[in-house]
């Protein structure tokens, strides 16, 4: 079962950051997802980054964008481990902008999302300008002197704009990313990726990557630290929260939409990943986005 990631950050101010820290493998979440947004930058190290379906390369200077409710995880390598710094805000956070029909603050999670792309490559200035809007942060976060809250939205609220910028602009290229896995398992995540709601059996995966079924679950669970089904499920939920989010349907017809035989077991699985139901889950969410 994927984990649900959760933070103790106040409602009103739902923020939290975590400066330069080194990740080591032993202390590393399994796949796990939360409605949080969230950036990531390297400052030391090497290792792998699994994040929707895909794994890429962590290296100094390397720049990742996880928008909420998505899959990842991380694998810093044993000898060279990770040093990093990570925010996570809820993004409502940001509503309080003023308005401006052609910007959004979290338009450069949009483009990571469509893309499906969620490492950049930044130039050397950004990278001089994310480096220093985390040591920034990170002092107010650590000392919190008066008005620290408005001074950190004010810079991540910067720091978005010159991401959004980065991704809009003509001369910026997109980062290639590696293969970690056998070209078999990335077409099998593909799939589900694309279509979770559909009927994925461990026995039909295995026979269309031409391996057996105990080698495709080896596999599998080796690189994205879940099972078949639990991965399944996962996707599942995340395209219901969206949907739920995003949509009028109504619970019965999400869960279809979602591949739920029924709606019971719909509530159970989502319950389970989320800690909440459904109808609860889009009432929340719905409320702390004004």
């Amino acid at each position: 079962m994927t984990i649900r990631k959760s933070f103790e950050s106040n409602v009103l101010f739902p923020f939290e950051l975590v400066y330069q820290a080194m990740r080591k493998q032993e202390n590393e979440l399994p796949d796990h997802s939360h409605d949080h947004y969230e950036l990531v930058y390297i400052h030391e190290g090497k290792g792998v980054f699994f994040i929707d379906h895909l794994w890429y390369e962590k290296r100094k200077g390397d720049f990742f964008l996880i928008p909420g409710n998505t899959i990842h995880h991380s694998l810093p390598d044993d000898e060279e481990p990770i040093v990093s710094s990570a925010i996570f805000f809820a993004p409502y956070l940001m509503n309080a902008l003023p308005y401006d029909p052609n910007y959004s603050a979290l338009a450069c999670f949009e483009y990571a999302k469509q893309k499906k792309l969620y490492k950049l490559e930044l130039p050397e200035q950004l990278k001089t300008i994310v480096e220093t809007s985390l040591f920034s942060m990170s002092k107010e976060w650590e000392q919190r002197p008066v008005g620290y809250q408005n001074a950190i939205w004010l810079t991540l609220g910067q720091l978005l704009l010159q991401l959004t910028r980065i991704t809009n602009s003509s001369s910026f290229k997109q980062s290639a990313n590696p293969h970690y896995s056998p070209s078999w398992m990335l077409s099998a995540l593909q799939t589900i990726d694309q279509h979770p709601e559909s009927e994925h059996s461990l026995v039909q995966l295995a026979r269309n990557a031409s391996v057996s079924t105990a080698h495709f679950s080896r596999v599998f669970r080796q690189l994205t630290t879940m099972n078949v089904t639990n991965y399944i499920n996962a996707k599942r939920i995340a395209k219901a929260k969206q949907m739920l989010l995003e949509t009028d349907h109504n619970i019965e017809c999400i869960s279809e939409h979602c591949g739920f035989q029924t709606t019971t077991h719909f509530y159970r699985v989502f319950k389970q990943i989320t800690g909440i139901t459904p109808r609860r889950y889009a009432a929340t969410t719905y409320k702390n986005k004004f």
